[in-house]
């Protein structure tokens, strides 16, 4: 389990990301100022850290400065409401391991998290994710059935790993569009509907099973 480090000043999105973090298996830590970042990125106890830029005492750059200066190797990944190119160079070349802007998708941000936590992934260490013979392979980004590859949009992805990641279990259509569209949705959407019929039409029409009432399931292989 991996200890990751928020550092987020906005209530809501600190809560929903710590919420998936959870979700994943991660152990979420999250803290509202540029110090206490700075302290516990320091502490030797976490393993990564998301850093917002917006922060009320110090902005993320200051954070991210002096944690390179004291050469801190913890990986950072910026998430910010500023999107320029300007900033997001500046945050790279300041020591920044990636740049994620908001409005975000959770799947999006896991990814390049677990990115950035396997350095050198040995075999068999989780990166594909199988269901039957269905697999989908988490560093290329592809998928399979039996033996034919299929290629996914960066969404139809993250929506199939979403019910590859808990087999069996029912996902409502809130749960699916706050993991794979972001913290931002809206819950009025039938976007979930359309690209479970993508997935059905690229995979099989008995991979994802409707549960009325209540949304959607992996179905047994």
């Amino acid at each position: 389990m991996s200890q990751i480090l928020i550092a987020e000043d906005e209530e809501r999105i600190a809560s929903f990301i710590a919420k998936g973090l959870r979700a994943a298996g991660h152990a979420p830590l999250v803290v509202g100022t540029g110090r206490e970042a700075y302290d516990h990125a320091l502490s030797g106890d976490v393993d990564l850290l998301v850093l917002d830029l917006g922060l009320p005492d110090q902005d993320g750059f200051t954070v991210l400065r002096r944690l390179r200066e004291a050469r801190s190797t913890l990986p950072v990944i910026i998430l910010t409401a500023r999107s320029s190119v300007t900033d997001t160079v500046a945050g790279l070349e300041g020591g920044a391991d990636d740049y994620m802007a908001k409005p975000f998708r959770f799947e999006e941000l896991l990814a390049r998290i677990r990115l950035r936590l396997r350095t050198e992934a040995p075999a068999g260490d989780g990166s594909v994710l199988a269901h039957g013979d269905l697999r989908l392979d988490l560093r290329t980004r592809r998928a399979h059935v039996g033996d034919r590859a299929v290629d996914l949009s960066a969404r139809e992805f993250a929506l199939a790993e979403a019910f590859w990641r808990n087999p069996g279990q029912v996902l409502s259509r809130e749960q699916l569009l706050s993991r794979v569209w972001g913290y931002d949705f809206d819950p009025g959407s039938n976007v979930v509907d359309v690209y479970v019929r993508y997935l059905r039409k690229k995979l099989g029409p008995d991979v994802i099973e409707t549960v009325r009432g209540m949304g959607y399931r992996l179905a047994e292989r």
